[in-house]
């Protein structure tokens, strides 16, 4: 598999996570790599995972093996 580079403009740090979004239920799900490169979700860092924010009133549902 081709290492994937994190999502954040000018990291060039290892992906670990990926990102997605659900705009209508304004929530966040982070998870492990995603096995394909996907055009709507977003792969992380694990510094910028520990570092994710998201907008007030949103949720964020973390994967529950997660562990870096």
């Amino acid at each position: 598999m081709k290492e994937r580079l994190c999502s954040k403009a000018t990291c060039a740090r290892e992906a670990v996570a990926t990102l997605t979004f659900d705009y209508g239920d304004r929530m966040a799900a982070l998870g492990p790599l995603g096995e394909n490169d996907h055009p709507h979700a977003h792969d992380l860092c694990a510094q910028h995972t520990d570092r994710l924010s998201v907008p007030a009133g949103w949720v964020v549902i973390r994967h529950e093996t997660m562990r870096f």
